[in-house]
């Protein structure tokens, strides 16, 4: 007996919780795992990719223990220098990449928080604008790669998908230490 194939809408329903909810996540995976992978066309992405783009580590711990493939924006998200690095020897140019929604493979980097890892980027020849990667730190309060981003050139004026500058979302997470950074 064949099984029916998955529609768009099984996945939509997939995917986009893999933003934000695990638990929705864990049941759906549970019921149908086949979703694993499976992209939702209309986003151009899977589980996996959502959740690394908004850096939901939990979320991206789960899918790949599950069995979902380690990819390059992934392995930035999390930090991974190392796999970073061999992603990036097996195919150089990803070094100005852009994953998923054109999210810059630098953004990811910013969210993990490491900067030995912005630096290899660099060293390798990533020119990615700063300005959206410093939204992202600071949304996670990575002090260290906020300054980093900074020096960079990273403009304090860019806002983000809420029309926040990275000052004002400091300010929103009450991060004492970016504010006086990003105050400057």
């Amino acid at each position: 007996m064949t099984q029916e194939p998955l529609t768009q809408e099984q996945i939509r329903n997939f995917v986009l919780p893999a933003h934000g909810n695990l638990a929705v996540v864990q049941q759906l995976l549970a019921e149908e795992p086949r979703l694993l992978n499976e992209k939702y066309v209309e986003f151009d992405e899977t589980a996996l990719e959502a959740a690394s783009h908004v850096g939901n580590r939990p979320i991206a711990e789960f899918l790949l223990a599950q069995g979902a493939p380690m990819n390059l924006y992934t392995a930035a998200m999390f930090g991974l220098t190392d796999e970073v690095a061999a992603f990036l020897d097996e195919t150089p140019e990803l070094v100005n990449g852009n994953g998923v929604h054109g999210i810059s493979l630098l953004y990811h980097a910013a969210l993990s928080g490491n900067v030995e890892l912005v630096e290899m980027l660099a060293e390798r020849g990533n020119t990615q604008s700063p300005d959206m990667p410093l939204l992202g730190a600071v949304g996670y309060g990575r002090y260290d790669m906020a300054h980093w981003l900074l020096n960079r050139g990273a403009d304090t004026t860019t806002t983000n998908f809420q029309n926040k500058t990275a000052l004002q979302i400091a300010q929103d997470r009450q991060d004492e230490a970016l504010i006086a950074l990003l105050s400057e």
